[in-house]
């Protein structure tokens, strides 16, 4: 099933948002990647910064399509997704990315049965 605004598939299983997070952030589309958000989202950056609300998700993804994510510009890549943990309209989602970094984000079931993220954190550091 596709959205007919967007042309993007809606997300129906939790364990899919990495990927389309990742697929979307390549293929360079904003509006794509805040959509897996829900409005009230926050993303924790692991630097001390906190980026909250969907507006504010915009934005932040939108600076990094113009920058990228670091010197050489690199896009996200797929790392080693563990499995989701679902416990009732709640998931926690995490990957493995590929220098190392773990993530870990907390997805909520949407009454139309599609599942958003929540809570991001990027980087999981003690």
């Amino acid at each position: 099933m596709t959205n007919d605004l967007t042309g993007r598939k809606p997300i129906y299983d939790p364990q899919d948002l990495e990927r389309a997070l990742v697929a979307r952030e390549n293929a360079g589309d904003v509006d794509g990647m805040t959509a897996l958000f829900t409005p009230d989202a926050v993303i924790d950056l692991g630097d001390g910064r906190l980026v909250r609300g969907k507006e504010a998700i915009r934005a932040f993804f939108t600076k990094l399509q113009v920058t990228g994510l670091g010197p050489d510009g690199r896009r996200f890549k797929l790392g080693e997704q563990r499995p989701t943990l679902i416990c009732g309209d709640l998931a926690l989602t995490s990957t493995r990315s590929i220098d190392g970094d773990i993530t870990s984000e907390v997805a909520q079931r949407q009454d139309d049965g599609t599942w958003l993220w929540v809570i991001d954190r990027w980087s999981v550091d003690w």
